[in-house]
């Protein structure tokens, strides 16, 4: 299989994570991919040109990270990480949908820095989506999520957010959040796939 992705992607290090902790990245070559000067062929891969996107054996493609994901569960034998059934499993869904959530606002941030020259920037919107992640940072410090009975989904999805916000806002969560600091630390040394796929220097 052929995953395209790059080092700084939240997202495409979800997968190479679920990939190493189902035991299947012995499976996976990953083609790094520049979504903002990709060679022509991506779009015929993945026509919305974003990543992450996995070429199957029989050349099928699946995209986003969460369909990957659990194509990639449905294939291992072990380390399964989406909870089958019962009350349990939607709220693991949603934790996971709300670290998503984190590192699309965050990524929003990014570009809207990176992207627009300075007199089109837009502080208002970059506040907006620093409330998004700041209240979610607030609820999951109350309601920090259990490592106890095995690695989710939704613990892969909070970890990259949270790595993600050390990548690319020098880790200033931290301060405010001891309990997610003990909890990405514990998350760490439980799972050796997070510290694996670190992405490179900013």
């Amino acid at each position: 299989m052929i995953l395209h992705s790059s080092g700084p992607s939240p997202f495409g290090r979800k997968v190479k994570i679920a990939a190493y902790h189902l035991g299947l990245m012995d499976r996976i070559t990953i083609e790094q991919t520049d979504v903002n000067n990709p060679d022509p062929g991506f779009y015929d891969t993945n026509p919305l040109g974003k990543i992450p996107a996995l070429v199957l054996d029989d050349k099928q493609v699946l995209f986003d990270s969460r369909v990957i994901i659990e194509y990639l569960d449905s294939i291992a034998t072990s380390n399964r990480i989406f909870i089958p059934d019962g009350p349990a499993r939607f709220k693991d869904l949603t934790l996971s949908a709300l670290a998503d959530g984190m590192m699309d606002a965050s990524i929003l941030q990014v570009y809207e820095t990176r992207k627009r020259p300075p007199e089109d920037r837009s502080q208002d919107w970059l506040d907006f989506q620093a409330e998004k992640v700041a209240r979610s940072l607030k609820t999951l410090e109350v309601d920090t999520p259990s490592l106890q009975d095995g690695i989710t989904i939704g613990h892969i999805s909070l970890a990259c957010a949270l790595g993600y916000l050390d990548f690319r806002f020098n880790g200033d969560w931290r301060a405010d959040h001891p309990k997610l600091v003990s909890w990405l630390d514990s998350f760490a040394a439980h799972v050796p796939g997070f510290d694996k796929t670190r992405p490179p220097a900013a």
